[in-house]
C-alpha cells in the first residue's frame, strides 16, 4: 500500500490550477458565444466610438490648447 504526501503548497497549487481553468473555459466559452451569435446575427453592432458620442469637443479648442501649451 502506497500512501502519498499533500502539503499545503501541493493543496494551494491544486486550487490554483481549478481556478485558472474554470477562468480559461468562462473566457473561451464567451468568445466562443460571441462568433456564434455574430454568425447568426444576433449580436448588435456597436461601434467603438459610441461611448464618446455624447463628448462635444472642437477641433479649434483642442488645438488652441495645444499652443498654450507651448
Amino acid at each position: 500500500m502506497y500512501f502519498l504526501y499533500f502539503d499545503a503548497g501541493l493543496g494551494a497549487m491544486l486550487i490554483q490550477a481549478i481556478v485558472a481553468a474554470v477562468a480559461g473555459i468562462a473566457l473561451f466559452s464567451k468568445s466562443i458565444m460571441y462568433k456564434i451569435k455574430s454568425i447568426f446575427g444576433l449580436h448588435k453592432n456597436t461601434p467603438e466610438n459610441d461611448m464618446f458620442e455624447d463628448i462635444d469637443i472642437d477641433d479649434s479648442t483642442i488645438e488652441k490648447a495645444s499652443k498654450d501649451d507651448k
